[in-house]
C-alpha cells in the first residue's frame, strides 16, 4: 500500500455584509444506513474503527452509481456542509481486485483539519456519501468512476471505468455554525446581529458613541466543551469598526479560523475564555483593549471594533 506522504496529492490535502448561506442538508439531516444494499452487500468491512479497515470486496465490483453504508453510526455532530471541517481518515481500495491502494496514517491524530470540500475536489462522491454523517461513524462507500476526479484515478492506477472502495472514520467534526440555545441580552445601544440561513451573521450597528467599557453579550449558549485557552479554538468572526459601514475582516470569506488567546487582542480574548463551543458572543472592544493608537490595516487608530464570533470547536492542543 502507498504511504501517506506519498499520497497526499492524491488525497487532496494540499495544504459587514450578510450574505446568503444555506445548509445543504436536509433539516432533521435524516440519511439511510444503507443507499443500495445490492452494491453494499459485495462489501465487507471489519476491524476496529481506531484502526485501518479490513475489507473484503467481491471482485469484480463494477458500479455505475454511488453507493454507501454507514458501518458504524456515531453520535456526534453532523456534516451538514461541504464547508464543514473535518477530521478523517481514509482508506481506499481497487473495486476490480479488492487491494488496497492508498490510506491515512490511522494514528489518532487531531490535528488534520480540512473542509469536506477539499476531499470532494479528487472524490465529488464523499459531498452526498457523507452528507449527515456524524462524528464517531465509519461509512463504506462504493464509488462510480464519475465520483473519482479523473487525475486522481490515474494516480491511483485505476483505468477510466474503474470503480472503488472508501472506507471513511469520522474523527471529528466541527460545527457549521453556532447552534446554541438562544439567549435574552438587553442590547440597549448595542449592535444588533441578523443571521442568514446558513448562520452567517451580519451587524446592523446603531448610531451615537460607543460603550466606554469591554461589552460581552452571549447571543447564543452552547453545550459544548469550555473554552480556557490551553487548546486552540476554531472560530467564524465578523468585525466591524464602530461608526464604519463594512466589516473590516470576515473567516466566513474563507474559512474557520484557529486561534489561542494569546495570539488576539485582550478584548477578544475576553470575550472568549470561559464561553462554550455552539456559543455565539457579541463583544464591543473599546481601543484600550484593542490596537489603541495604533492604525491597522483599513481599521482607523482609536477604534471600537465590534465582532460577532460562532465559537465552532477545539483544536487538538499542540
Amino acid at each position: 500500500m502507498r504511504s501517506f506522504s506519498a499520497a497526499l496529492a492524491v488525497l487532496g490535502l494540499v495544504t459587514v455584509g450578510l450574505a446568503g448561506c444555506s445548509l445543504p442538508g436536509s433539516a432533521d439531516c435524516s440519511r439511510p444506513v444503507v443507499s443500495d444494499s445490492e452494491v453494499m452487500d459485495l462489501i465487507d468491512v471489519t476491524g476496529d474503527t481506531d484502526s485501518e479497515p479490513e475489507v473484503d470486496v467481491y471482485t469484480p465490483l463494477q458500479t455505475s452509481s454511488l453507493a454507501f453504508a454507514d458501518v458504524e453510526t456515531g453520535e456526534g455532530t453532523a456534516i451538514t456542509t461541504p464547508e464543514q471541517l473535518v477530521v478523517i481518515d481514509v482508506a481506499l481500495f481497487s473495486g476490480k481486485t479488492g487491494e488496497p491502494l492508498v490510506a491515512t496514517p490511522y494514528d489518532g491524530d487531531l490535528s488534520r483539519v480540512y473542509p469536506v470540500s477539499q476531499w470532494t475536489q479528487n472524490f465529488p462522491g464523499f459531498e452526498e456519501a457523507l452528507d449527515c454523517a456524524t462524528e464517531g461513524s465509519r461509512v463504506a462507500i462504493a464509488l462510480a468512476p464519475e465520483d473519482i476526479e479523473a487525475q486522481s484515478a490515474a494516480s491511483l492506477g485505476l483505468a477510466e471505468n474503474d470503480s472503488a472502495v472508501a472506507v471513511v472514520d469520522v474523527r471529528k467534526v466541527y460545527l457549521a455554525a453556532a447552534d446554541g440555545a438562544d439567549q435574552f441580552n438587553s442590547g440597549t445601544g448595542m449592535p444588533a446581529v441578523v443571521r442568514a440561513p446558513g448562520g452567517r451573521p451580519g451587524l446592523i450597528m446603531p448610531e451615537g458613541e460607543p460603550p466606554s467599557e469591554l461589552t460581552i453579550q452571549t447571543l447564543k449558549k452552547g453545550d459544548g466543551p469550555e473554552v480556557t485557552g490551553e487548546q486552540p479554538v476554531r472560530v467564524h468572526y465578523t468585525g466591524v469598526a464602530w461608526g464604519e459601514d463594512e466589516s473590516f475582516d470576515s473567516s466566513w470569506d474563507s474559512q474557520p479560523a484557529s486561534m489561542t488567546l494569546d495570539g488576539v487582542v485582550p478584548g477578544f480574548a475576553q470575550a472568549l475564555e470561559g464561553q462554550t463551543v455552539g456559543s455565539q458572543v457579541l463583544v464591543v472592544i473599546p481601543p484600550e483593549l484593542g490596537y489603541g493608537d495604533q492604525e491597522q490595516g483599513s481599521i482607523p487608530a482609536n477604534s471600537t471594533l465590534v465582532f460577532v464570533i460562532d465559537i465552532l470547536g477545539l483544536d487538538e492542543a499542540p
